[in-house]
């Protein structure tokens, strides 16, 4: 019993709305994972990477194990290309460029990248590029989603735009792969998605392995902004699924920049890391 005098410790109450908001969570949690049991029981399937049953009804056919495993871009990368740097190649007080960016060699203001295009994250752009699996793509464009959030004013942008494929092989695929990411990250980004503005006018060549230089040779003048489009003073953010040599992005910034494009940056979800000399061979 509490002496005289002093209050009684009573309970404190809650509030009816926050209990009620708070029953609603917990119920639709239990459901959903009722849900996603329920349906890997009656329709099974497997991780589209490593084989592994999928323990739950997500639209993205790829496990989380097989998701955490893709190896994101090290923060310490060239300021302009966003190639990953190593340690003997800074200098301080000097900007952080790669030997390709001292020389200059891109006509985009900067590029930037979700991860290193190897392991698994190799065979899942492969099933967002021949598969269309689009829920895949909308996981790339979150993904590009957060490289924006974190560098708001070097990616500030009027306009989100693929890079597009040859009208003969759009026509073959029936879809761009690069505008499987691009659209949802334009809706993400509340930004227009302007699909049409870029065109290739020059098919790539029919040789699937290229040398660096075919590599480049390949897209030299390739791309054109449709006539009419208006590009006249605006911020584009380019889009791609990979970022090979550099040369696809290049090309597509120039075409951009002589139409009047203020600043073109690129973004893509893989990033090829290798030595590129002259006469190696790329895919």
């Amino acid at each position: 019993m509490a002496e005289a005098g002093t209050p009684s410790t009573i309970p404190a109450l809650q509030d009816p709305a926050t209990k009620k908001r708070g029953l609603r969570g917990s119920l639709f949690s239990w459901f959903s994972a009722a849900s996603d049991a329920l349906v890997s029981i009656i329709f099974p399937a497997d991780c589209r990477i490593c084989g592994e049953l999928l323990v739950d009804s997500r639209r993205v056919p790829i496990c989380p194990k097989c998701l955490s495993s893709f190896e994101r871009i090290p923060l310490t990368n060239c300021e302009i290309c966003g190639c990953p740097l190593s340690g003997s190649q800074l200098k301080e007080g000097q900007p952080r460029l790669c030997p390709a960016c001292q020389n200059k060699t891109y006509g985009f203001d900067c590029a930037r990248s979700f991860a290193i295009y190897q392991g698994a994250l190799v065979r899942a752009i492969l099933l967002l590029k021949f598969e269309q699996i689009e829920p895949l793509g909308v996981w790339f464009a979150e993904r590009l989603f957060e490289l924006v959030q974190s560098e708001r004013d070097k990616f500030a942008a009027d306009v989100v735009v693929p890079v597009p494929l040859h009208r003969q092989r759009q026509r073959e695929r029936g879809y761009n792969q690069a505008a499987l990411i691009s659209k949802p990250l334009a809706k993400r980004l509340r930004l227009p998605h302007k699909k049409l503005l870029l065109t290739r006018t020059k098919a790539r060549p029919e040789k699937r392995v290229l040398t660096l230089e075919e590599r480049w040779e390949s897209v030299r003048d390739a791309f054109a902004t449709r006539p009419g489009s208006r590009v006249d003073n605006l911020r584009v953010l380019l889009i791609d699924d990979v970022l090979t040599t550099g040369a696809t992005l290049d090309a597509c910034a120039r075409a951009l920049r002589e139409a009047g494009a203020k600043s073109v940056v690129g973004l893509t979800a893989a990033r090829a890391i290798r030595t590129l000399l002259p006469g190696s061979v790329e895919w």
